[in-house]
């Protein structure tokens, strides 16, 4: 049986010894496959929206967030997942509360493991029935073939990346295409759109040009499913990222408006775990649009003093915009030691840490450029690599603190 066959399962118990003994169980069953483990239902509600598992088995009582809550917060960010409770708790009570929570089936502690594995086989046939439906066409089909995490993954549970700059030339759309890599990279389904509507290149920096864009779109912003954007949507096979491109012409751009390209971000942020936006440097209509609908802000600067007075002035703007300065990464660019601008200078100046220095390295990113390839593909080990790598890092641990804080305050 291939690896996509098989039922792949996230197992949550507060005791490690407990996580231990059910995959040591499970590793006999050939068409099982344990894709991770956790001790709290917090956490396993944060690995679930990364693993995409088949089937969860929760245990009912944990310190932070109990099975049955944990259960309903899974269902509905990840509504294919399957939930087998298990409990030294058999009264019928708790069975009837898992149930209404959305839980697939109830095992009683000690588990007998004949009647483990038969119940991770029916949830796991359940759930891939549930992905068809929810899909509303062929998962293979949407993502260009792609196997494992490139598939398309239904539900709510997306976040919108948006890469901004407010000025020109500061190499925003090299971090918004490499950034989308990387995160690709991680794990799970990345699309890329490119938010410069009169100007925008994101497109060519994967060497593509399709006959569809983000007009295709627009038009029936309201009204996409699935199956509209699976055909509009470039498919990278490099690096697995797919694209939704600007227009051809800058014309075509005014047709396009501020509520249209959010309604389409948010449609797209239920297909996609993760949406990486690139934008223009000006705060147009489009761009307050974008910024709308943006959950992690991906600032970027060089080092001259225009580029530096721009990011402080926008600064000054964020939180009017309602754009916290907890929910943005700043980014310093093409950064050259040999010049006196510091990210230490930066930082004081700014009154805000710098998270990423992605150095200069032009024998890298200018003949990746001109090939039309990410240079992370070529170039993960290089210093700019790792810093590229390092902020899809810092962008998942951002979400991770979101998701757990949303969590607390429910």
């Amino acid at each position: 049986m291939s690896a996509e066959d098989k039922v792949r399962v996230l197992i949550v118990d507060d005791v490690a010894e407990t996580r231990e003994n059910i995959r040591k169980l499970l590793q006999f069953d050939a068409n099982i496959e344990v894709v991770g483990a956790s001790r709290t239902g917090a956490e396993g509600l944060e690995l679930s929206m990364e693993t995409q598992p088949d089937v969860v088995l929760m245990d009912i009582n944990m310190p932070d967030m109990d099975g049955i809550t944990a259960t309903e917060a899974i269902r509905k960010k990840v509504p294919f997942t399957q939930i087998v409770i298990l409990s030294v708790q058999g009264d019928s009570n708790y069975m009837r509360r898992a149930m209404l929570a959305g839980a697939r089936d109830f095992l009683t502690k000690p588990i007998d493991i004949d009647e483990l594995t038969a119940a991770i086989h029916r949830a796991g046939r359940v759930a891939r029935n549930e992905k068809e439906k929810l899909s509303g066409v062929g998962m293979s089909e949407v993502s260009g073939g792609t196997a494992g995490g490139g598939q398309l993954i239904p539900g709510d549970q997306g976040y919108v990346v948006t890469v901004f700059g407010p000025k020109g030339g500061i190499g925003k759309t090299t971090i918004a295409t490499n950034l989308a890599v990387a995160l690709r990279q991680q794990g799970g389904a990345v699309a890329a759109v490119d938010a410069n509507l009169q100007f925008g290149d994101l497109s060519f920096f994967f060497n593509e040009q399709g006959r569809t864009n983000i007009t295709d779109l627009t038009p029936r912003a309201d009204e996409l499913d699935r199956e509209i954007v699976g055909e509009v949507v470039i498919k990278n096979e490099a690096s697995g990222v797919h694209i939704l491109a600007a227009p051809m012409r800058p014309e075509y751009a005014d047709a396009v408006t501020g509520p249209e390209l959010a309604s389409v971000l948010r449609y797209l942020s239920r297909m996609y775990p993760r949406v990486v936006v690139d934008t223009s440097a000006l705060l147009n209509e489009l761009t307050l649009a974008v910024l709308d609908t943006t959950d992690i802000l991906v600032l970027v600067f060089t080092q001259d003093i225009p580029s530096i007075k721009n990011v402080r002035l926008f600064l000054d703007l964020a939180e009017g915009l309602g754009m916290p300065r907890d929910q943005i990464l700043l980014v310093m660019n093409s950064y050259d030691k040999r010049r006196s601008i510091t990210p230490e200078r930066v930082r004081d100046n700014f009154k805000k840490d710098i998270d990423v220095v992605v150095p200069l390295d032009e024998r890298l990113v200018v003949p990746a450029m001109d090939r039309g390839e990410p240079f992370l593909l070529r170039g993960a080990n290089t210093p700019s690599g790792k810093a590229v790598t390092e902020l899809a890092n810092k962008v998942n641990a951002k979400l991770k603190m979101m998701v757990r804080s949303q969590v607390e305050a429910n």
